[in-house]
C-alpha cells in the first residue's frame, strides 16, 4: 500500500506523554517490588529445550485437572521455544504439534482407553494413525495406541469458506465410556474450535469430563483476530467459551527490540520475562492472564 507524502509528517508531540512515561515508570516499579517479593517463592522457570517444556506441560495439565477444571489449555511454539506462530509452514507447525502430542498424552497412557483424542479432521487423523505424508518426520505418532482417536470436522471444499457441509452430530462421535478428551490443535479451521464448544456444552459438561485443548491458538479469539460481524459464533464463544478456560501451560513470545516471553506453568501465577539475547529476566508477575497488548506496550 502506496502512502501519502502527508502520512510522513511528524505530529507534535502530546503533552500527555511526559505524563504517560511517568505513569509506564510508575509501574515498572510497582513491578519490580512485586517481582521481588514473587522470586522469594519458587517459581517454574522456563524450560530451554522441548523434553523439559514437555515435562512442565504434562505436570502443570494434571496439577489442574487434579484441582478440578474442566476446561484446560495448552499452548506453546512449535518450531522453537523462542517462536511464534507461523515461523514454521502450517502442515509443518501440525505435523510438530502431533509429534508433541504423542510426547504429552504419556502421562494419560494407564488410563488411555478413556482418553478420547479429536484431531482437527478425518484426514488428520488418518495421518496420525498411519503415518502418510510425514515419513520424513519420523512416520506414525498413533500407529500403535489404546487412546481413542476421533476427529472433529469431515475435510471438503465448503469447510475451506466455514461451511461444514455434512456435519456430524459431535454426539455420536462420543462413548459413556470417555472420561477425558484431548482436543489436538484445532486452529486451522473455525467450525474445529466451534465443534469442542459444542463438545463441551452437549456431552462433557454433563458427564464431569474434563477438555484439554492442545495447541489450539485460542488467542486469536480472545485477541477479536475473527471480527466477530463476520464470525457471529466465535464471537458468541470469545465471551461465554474461552474465558472458562484454565491455561495450564502457556509460552508466548515477542519479538522485537523489547522482546520476551508471557510464560504460565500452572499453579504458578503469570509471568513476564525480558530477553536480552540468549538471557530471561522476570520483569513482572500477576494471578490472571495479562492482555498481550498490554504485555508488550507498558510491561516489557
Amino acid at each position: 500500500m502506496r502512502l501519502s507524502a502527508g502520512a510522513w509528517k511528524v505530529k507534535p508531540f502530546s503533552r500527555k506523554r511526559p505524563v504517560q512515561r511517568r505513569r509506564q515508570a510508575a509501574r515498572r516499579s510497582q513491578d519490580r517490588q512485586r517481582v521481588s517479593a514473587t522470586s522469594q517463592q519458587e517459581l517454574q522457570t522456563f524450560s530451554v529445550d522441548y523434553p523439559a517444556a514437555m515435562r512442565q506441560a504434562q505436570a502443570a495439565t494434571l496439577a489442574a485437572l487434579g484441582d478440578g477444571h474442566k476446561l484446560i489449555e495448552v499452548e506453546f511454539p512449535t518450531s522453537s521455544l523462542q517462536g511464534v506462530s507461523g515461523d514454521a509452514e502450517g502442515a509443518n507447525e501440525m505435523t510438530y504439534s502431533m509429534g508433541f502430542l504423542r510426547q504429552f498424552c504419556r502421562s494419560f497412557q494407564q488410563n488411555a482407553a478413556a482418553t478420547r483424542i479429536f484431531f482437527p479432521d478425518k484426514k488428520e487423523m488418518e495421518v496420525a494413525r498411519t503415518g502418510k505424508g510425514i515419513e520424513e518426520e519420523g512416520g506414525a505418532v498413533f500407529d500403535v495406541t489404546k487412546f481413542q482417536l476421533d476427529y472433529l470436522t469431515t475435510p471438503s471444499g465448503f469447510l475451506d469458506i466455514g461451511i461444514d457441509y455434512g456435519k456430524t452430530d459431535i454426539t455420536t462421535r462420543t462413548r459413556e465410556t470417555d472420561e477425558l478428551y484431548i482436543i489436538a490443535y484445532p486452529h486451522f479451521n473455525v467450525n474445529e474450535i466451534i465443534a469442542v464448544d459444542e463438545l463441551y456444552q452437549r456431552v462433557a459438561k454433563a458427564a464431569d469430563s474434563p477438555i484439554v485443548v492442545f495447541n489450539g491458538e485460542l488467542d486469536r479469539i480472545r485477541s477479536g483476530y475473527y471480527p466477530p460481524f463476520v464470525y457471529p459464533k466465535l464471537g458468541k464463544l470469545a465471551k461465554s467459551f474461552i474465558p472458562h478456560f484454565q491455561s495450564a501451560y502457556y509460552i508466548h513470545n515477542f519479538k522485537g527490540s523489547r522482546g520476551g516471553v508471557l510464560f504460565r506453568a500452572y499453579p504458578d501465577p503469570w509471568q513476564v520475562l525480558s530477553r536480552r539475547g540468549d538471557s530471561l529476566t522476570l520483569v513482572h508477575t500477576q494471578d490472571t492472564m495479562p492482555i498481550l497488548k498490554d504485555v508488550a506496550l507498558n510491561i516489557l
